[in-house]
C-alpha cells in the first residue's frame, strides 16, 4: 500500500517538473555555455590538479602513485612555514594599510563639487600601468644604494640612505603599498558607483539637522556603502594571498625568505625545480586555505546579518 501511494506522487512530480524544465528551457540554454566554459578552466585543472598531487612525475609524465606523501613533504619543507606565515602578513597588511585607501578616496572624490571627473582619472590611472612595468618602477624607487630615487630624495634634506627593501621588517609593508597604489584606484571607483547610489534626501535632512561631515559619513555614508565593502574584503584577501609577482620581481623572496610568498614557492617548484606534484599540492592547499577563509566569512557574515 506505501508504494502505490508513493507511485502516482512520484508521478505527478514528475508531470510538474517536465513543464518547468520546459518552460525555463531558453534560460538554460543561455546559461549552458558559461557552464561549460567553468567547467573547462575551473573545476577540470582544480580536479587535474588534486590528481597530479598524489603521484611522482618525470615532468609531466606521472610516474608513481604516491599518495599524501607530496603534502607531508610539504609540510616538512623549511620553506613551507616561513611562507605560510608571509602570505598572512601580506593578508594583513593590505588590510592595515589597503583596505581603507579606496574608501577614504571615494568619499573625498565624492565630496568634491568640481572637475570630479578629473579625479577620478587620476585616482584610476596606476590601474593603466601595465603590472610589470609598475613593480620594476618601485624597485627602481626602493634602492637602497644613492641611486634609488627615495634615497637621493632624502639625501637632499640630509638624511643617509636606508635599507628600505634590505630590511626585512620593511619589506612586506613596502610591497603592500606598492599594491595599494597600483590597485586602490579601481575599488575607489566601485566606492564612488556604491556612493552614488545613496538617496541625496538623506544628505539633504542631515545637512537641515546641522550634521557635519563626519556625522554625515558616520551614519549615512558608511552604513550605505557596508555591504559593498564587506564583499570586496574577502575578494581582497583572495587576491592579496595569491601575491606572485610583487615579491618575486622586487626582492625573489629575499631578504633571508623575509618576503616569500606562498605562490612565489609553487612558482619555484614548477619553473625552478621542475617538481609539478609538489607544486600542485602547495596549489591545492592555498585553494583549501582560501575556501576555509571564505566559509568562515560568510559565516560570520551571516551571524551579523541574523
Amino acid at each position: 500500500m506505501k508504494a502505490n501511494s508513493q507511485g502516482p506522487r512520484a508521478k505527478a512530480a514528475r508531470r510538474d517538473l517536465k513543464p518547468l524544465f520546459i518552460k525555463n528551457i531558453s534560460g538554460w540554454l543561455m546559461m549552458l555555455p558559461t557552464v561549460i566554459l567553468f567547467i573547462f578552466f575551473i573545476w577540470e585543472p582544480l580536479i587535474e590538479s588534486i590528481r597530479l598531487s598524489l603521484y611522482r612525475a618525470n615532468g609531466m609524465r606521472l610516474v608513481e602513485f604516491v599518495g599524501l606523501r607530496n603534502y607531508l613533504e610539504i609540510f616538512e619543507h623549511p620553506d613551507f612555514l616561513p611562507a605560510l606565515k608571509n602570505t598572512f602578513a601580506y593578508t594583513v597588511w593590505s588590510l592595515v594599510i589597503g583596505f581603507l585607501v579606496p574608501i577614504v578616496l571615494a568619499i573625498l572624490v565624492n565630496e568634491i563639487r568640481h572637475a570630479k571627473s578629473l579625479f577620478k582619472v587620476s585616482v584610476y590611472l596606476p590601474n593603466v600601468v601595465p603590472g610589470m612595468a609598475m613593480v620594476l618602477m618601485w624597485r627602481f624607487m626602493f634602492r637602497t644604494d644613492n641611486t634609488g630615487i627615495l634615497n637621493i630624495l632624502l639625501s637632499n634634506l640630509g638624511v643617509g640612505p636606508q635599507p628600505w627593501l634590505s630590511n626585512p621588517a620593511w619589506t612586506i609593508p613596502l610591497i603592500v603599498v606598492t599594491l595599494t597604489w597600483r590597485g586602490a584606484g579601481a575599488t575607489t571607483l566601485l566606492y564612488i558607483a556604491g556612493l552614488q547610489g545613496i538617496d541625496p534626501e538623506l544628505y539633504e535632512a542631515a545637512i537641515i539637522d546641522g550634521a557635519g561631515i563626519a556625522k554625515r559619513i558616520r551614519y549615512i555614508t558608511l552604513p550605505n556603502i557596508f555591504n559593498l565593502a564587506r564583499t570586496l574584503l574577502i575578494l581582497q584577501i583572495i587576491a592579496v594571498f595569491q601575491i606572485l609577482y610583487e615579491p618575486l620581481v622586487m626582492t625573489n623572496g629575499g631578504p633571508n625568505n623575509a618576503s616569500l610568498s606562498i605562490m612565489q614557492l609553487v612558482f619555484r617548484f614548477a619553473f625552478e625545480r621542475f617538481d609539478y606534484p609538489k607544486a600542485t599540492s602547495v596549489s591545492v592547499i592555498i585553494c583549501f586555505i582560501l575556501a576555509l577563509l571564505t566559509i568562515l566569512y560568510f559565516k560570520i557574515s551571516r551571524r551579523q546579518d541574523s
